[in-house]
C-alpha cells in the first residue's frame, strides 16, 4: 500500500455563510491524501497502474467551483467524489481550509477534515 498526497491546492471560491463570502469569495487551500495499492506502479513505472493525481486534481477543482455554506459540505463532496470516481482508492482524507477567515482577528485559517474508507 502507498499514500498519494496532493497538498496545498489553492482555489478562489465562494464558500461561506455570510453573503459577502458568497458574493465576493476568498482563498481556500485543499490537502488530500489517498491510500491505494501502489505495488504494480512501483514495478511497471506506468501511470495506468496507479491513481492519476491530475485526474484527482480535476475532481477537487470541479467541487471547489460549486458554492457551499459550510466547509464540512465541501470536504465531504470532494471525498465522496474521489471515492466514486477512483475505485483503487481505499481511504481518502480531505482537509479544506479557509484562508484569512472573517472572524474579527488575525487568524491564518480555519479547517475541516473528513475521511472516507472502503
Amino acid at each position: 500500500m502507498g499514500v498519494i498526497k496532493i497538498e496545498d491546492m489553492r482555489f478562489y471560491a465562494q464558500h461561506g455563510c455570510f453573503e459577502e463570502e458568497q458574493r465576493i469569495g476568498t482563498w481556500f487551500r485543499v490537502d488530500l491524501a489517498m491510500e491505494t495499492d501502489t505495488g504494480l506502479a512501483e514495478q511497471s513505472d506506468d501511470i495506468a497502474d496507479t491513481v492519476n493525481y491530475l485526474d484527482v486534481y480535476a475532481v477537487v477543482k470541479q467541487q471547489m467551483l460549486l458554492p457551499s455554506k459550510l466547509l464540512e459540505h465541501v470536504a465531504a463532496r470532494i471525498a465522496d467524489e474521489v471515492c466514486s470516481q477512483f475505485a483503487a482508492v481505499r481511504h481518502v482524507q480531505v482537509k479544506v481550509s479557509k484562508l484569512n477567515p472573517p472572524l474579527g482577528g488575525d487568524i491564518g485559517c480555519v479547517s475541516v477534515e473528513v475521511e472516507r474508507q472502503r
